[in-house]
This record gives structure tokens, C-alpha cells and sequence, in this order.
């Protein structure tokens, strides 16, 4: 069974038209969402599923799924802040979404297949989607808790115009993950890569080091386990009392990593990953697809 490629564009809707996941940043008017999605098809993905709000979906269908009809089948779920296991309720205030793993929680009904789960909004790179729908197409039929995530190179992910936010990865001997830890300050200074720590100190780190850019694949025993937890993480009365609490997908994997349900198979890879962090990345961003373009990476038009 072919792998499903599950984009999270919750974020899209309010301000449609301005957001950074429909700009048209490729040569032809492409977004960024594009070429992933092309480069999934020719990973060997057979479905598309997008988490959307659903008052966004006329719009979606209209704007965006209507592109990729005919090349590959599309299904659409519906992030929602009152989406809550049975017993709890949504704070009245509350107005910022559950998250990234909550997103992912709402896939649970139309994907009984391996999946991967990406941004929107990044430029994940081709070798990122081989590597990925090579592990999750060769897992044995009805694997469970066999998970893993594209571990992109540090140095292949930097911004030139100032700090990232990376999650920096440590692994065993295996290759899968021990733990990921957010480091909100990376950036290149005299030679080498550094990020500041909780003491307000640079420390260096290699070029090759594994970074997170939330680029997950899962089994989809993943649902029920997020399912189980997603009710503890509710319970936890600072959870409900910050309304601006969030249940991240790294909090969930590392969960299961440590209490041995699951392995994350960090996954290594050439990709150079860009996105436009700043306003400033945006002309290197348009400059580097076009060159893409002209190499023949990509053909004048995708879809």
C-alpha cells in the first residue's frame, strides 16, 4: 500500500492571500506546497490528505485541490478547537489551535496506511520525500509504533538573514531518536554552527548534526496512542488554564520513544531545506526555484 502524505494547513484561511504557504514563489506562479507534493508523487505517496479549517473548505476545493485533481486522490479533515475527547470542553477564551499533534489527530479516519506529515509552507528539498516514502513503503504490512523522521543536516537548513528555531536531535547508535531539544537561536558565527543555550551561551556543533523540520512518518497505530494522551495532556489543569498551551508532535513522539511503545528512525539526508522565515529570505527563496527550474529539476508545469 502506497504511503499518504498528510499536510498541515490549519493555519490557512483568515487571511487567505496573504499567507506565506500560497505565495507564488516558483517561476510560474508555483507555491512552495507544490513542489512537495510533486516531489511526494514521484516518491511513490498515493494519497494527499489536508487538515484545514473547515470554514475554509469551499475555498480550499476551489482554489487549491482543483489543481492537483487527476494526479492524485485528495481527502480533506477539519481541525477544530472544540474537536476534544468526550468530558471536555474548550475554554470560552481559548482561540489559538491544540497544535501540531492535535492536527494530526484529526486524520485519524481516513488514513489506515503508513503517512508522512509536513509544513506547507517548507521546501523540503526531493531526496527528503525519497528517503521518507522509501521507509514508510517497505514497512511490512501492519507495523506498529515503527516511526521516523527526516533528520536534515544543521548547515542545510540556516537562514542568511539571522537566527533559526531548530529542533536539534540527539540519536543512538541505531539511528533513532533519543530526544529532541528546541533550540529557538542557530545561526552560523565565526566558522561554525551555534546555537544559545539555557545560559545564555553559544555552543558549537557540527555541520551534520540532525535537526527536526517536522518531518514525521507514522503508523497509524499513532492515532490511538495520540488519542490516549491527548486526554492526559487536557487533564493537566495548566493546560487548560494557558490558553496558549499546545500539543506539539515532538512532545508526543518522545513520549512513546521513552517509554519504549516506539522507535523513531532518524532518517539522514542530502536536502537543503529553505523556507522564508524572514521577509528578507524571500528573493533567495524565488532565486534558488528558478534556478531549479532552468536546471530541469522541475518541469514548466507541475500541474
Amino acid at each position: 500500500m502506497k504511503p499518504t502524505l498528510f499536510l498541515l494547513a490549519a493555519g490557512m484561511g483568515s487571511r487567505y492571500g496573504g499567507l506565506k504557504q500560497l505565495d507564488g514563489v516558483g517561476p510560474h506562479g508555483e507555491t512552495i506546497m507544490d513542489y512537495s507534493i510533486y516531489d511526494a508523487i514521484n516518491a511513490g505517496f498515493g494519497k494527499l490528505v489536508f487538515v484545514i479549517r473547515k470554514d475554509f473548505e469551499e475555498d480550499f476545493r476551489r482554489i487549491v485541490l482543483s489543481k492537483y485533481e487527476g494526479h492524485i486522490p485528495c481527502e480533506l479533515v477539519f481541525q477544530a478547537l472544540d474537536a476534544l475527547p468526550e468530558g471536555f470542553t474548550c475554554p470560552a477564551e481559548r482561540t489559538k489551535p491544540w497544535g501540531t499533534n492535535h492536527a494530526v489527530m484529526m486524520g485519524k479516519n481516513v488514513i489506515n496506511e503508513p503517512f508522512a506529515v509536513i509544513n506547507c509552507d517548507d521546501f523540503y528539498d526531493r531526496d527528503a520525500f525519497k528517503v521518507m516514502g522509501k521507509f514508510l513503503s517497505e514497512l511490512p504490512d501492519g507495523s506498529t509504533g515503527k516511526y521516523a523522521m527526516v533528520g536534515f543536516r544543521v548547515d542545510n537548513t540556516l537562514s542568511e538573514s539571522g537566527t533559526v528555531s531548530r529542533g536539534v536531535c540527539e540519536n543512538d547508535e541505531n539511528h533513532h531518536l533519543k530526544s529532541v531539544v528546541e533550540r529557538t537561536k542557530i545561526q552560523r558565527m565565526d566558522g561554525q554552527v551555534k546555537y544559545l543555550d539555557e545560559n545564555d551561551e553559544w555552543v558549537a556543533i557540527p555541520d551534520t548534526t540532525p535537526v527536526s523540520m517536522n518531518f514525521w512518518g507514522f503508523t497509524p497505530d499513532y492515532f490511538a496512542h495520540s488519542d490516549e494522551f491527548f486526554k492526559s495532556f487536557l487533564s493537566d489543569p495548566k493546560n487548560m488554564e494557558n490558553l496558549k498551551s499546545e500539543f506539539f508532535i515532538p512532545l508526543m513522539v518522545d513520549k512513546l520513544i521513552n517509554d519504549g511503545t516506539a522507535t523513531c528512525e532518524v532518517l539522514d539526508t542530502t536536502s537543503k531545506w529553505f523556507g522564508v522565515t524572514y521577509p528578507e529570505d524571500r528573493p533567495d527563496v524565488v532565486a534558488k526555484l528558478k534556478k531549479l527550474s532552468e536546471d530541469g529539476v522541475y518541469p514548466e508545469k507541475m500541474f
